[in-house]
């Protein structure tokens, strides 16, 4: 059997112009429009004519991630085996798995970025990636200095948050035989820092309408599949201070058979994990409309090698 799983980027995917492309789809600028009436931004600027700064912002960020995600796997029109996504994407799966319609999704992810830039100004925090070594001593590394593993990747690849001065101290000191590499982000994410955007986010909660998700839903916070809406949501409010475990995302992909990955735009981080820590799992990054008719390859190629491979296979004729 073979089983496609859509994932969805966090922040950082964004690049200046990435937009533009999928804005040119039938529907596409009418769809943004709403949107960005439910986030209180100008969407349709900000992903095709802002510069990098610009989409930096958080507030910014992450309502035009979850519209372009929604925007892309609409296009490709498909109805996955799974969904995921990593942080901030999270939203965009729950929408596409029918948690919370399209439009409380943008208006949800614009209050969440909000919240939690004003949460990472009341302190100066940041985050670092720490690329290589061993995982158990890079963890017990962070630790002794006080920094929070905000994002445990697998692949080798560890995103730590905390203070200025605590990062500045993880640079000088790093773990044995890894890199560190500082991230370009307002804040903490994903720790007790943003305590004051989860609160934020309880109080808008219970105004969304929620179901059920029509498909199996993988979550951040321990890599399991939630069949509940409500607590897919009760997940997506306290995520914003708790560290993303995408590395018992993919361990679930693994155990559950995932035989084909497909990241919606703007793609690329989530395959490149998924390469490394899931040999032989058909991967594609969504990064323009010019990648769907390859996506769709993709997921009639999986699906004729699932056929063949539960084809009975032939007897021999029986000897009289």
């Amino acid at each position: 059997m073979n089983v496609l799983v859509l994932v969805a980027p966090g922040q950082g995917a964004q690049t200046p112009g990435f937009l533009a492309p999928w804005l040119e789809l039938p529907g596409a600028a009418d769809r943004l429009a709403g949107w960005s009436a439910a986030a209180e931004l100008d969407l349709a600027r900000y992903g095709t004519e802002a510069d990098a700064d610009e989409i930096r912002d958080t507030k910014v960020a992450q309502p035009l991630l979850v519209a372009a995600g929604l925007l892309s796997a609409d296009a490709l029109g498909v109805t996955p085996g799974m969904l995921a996504g990593h942080s901030v994407g999270e939203i965009t799966a729950a929408a596409l798995a029918g948690v919370i319609p399209a439009d409380d999704a943008i208006a949800f992810t614009a209050a969440r970025g909000r919240a939690m830039a004003d949460a990472a100004a009341v302190t100066a925090t940041g985050m670092s990636a720490v690329l290589g070594g061993d995982p158990d001593t890079v963890l017990a590394h962070l630790d002794s200095l006080g920094l929070t593993p905000a994002n445990i990747n697998g692949a080798g690849q560890i995103v730590a948050a905390g203070t200025l001065e605590q990062l500045a101290e993880l640079s000088a000191n790093r773990p044995e035989k890894a890199r560190v590499i500082a991230l370009k982000v307002a804040g903490a994410f994903h720790t007790a820092h943003m305590a004051p955007a989860v609160a934020a986010l309880e109080a808008l909660a219970p105004k969304l309408a929620v179901n059920d998700p029509s498909v199996p839903y993988v979550s951040n916070a321990d890599g399991q599949t939630v069949n509940s809406g409500a607590e897919v949501v009760r997940r997506l409010v306290a995520q914003v201070s708790n560290p993303v475990r995408w590395d018992l995302c993919m361990q679930t992909f693994q155990e559950r058979g995932v035989t084909a990955i497909i990241e919606v735009s703007p793609g690329g981080t989530l395959v490149g994990l998924a390469k490394r820590a899931l040999p032989g799992v058909r991967t594609l990054a969504l990064k323009t409309p010019e990648d769907l008719e390859a996506a769709r390859e993709l997921i009639a190629e999986d699906a004729a090698a699932a056929a063949a491979s539960e084809a009975p296979a032939e007897q021999e004729p029986l000897q009289r």
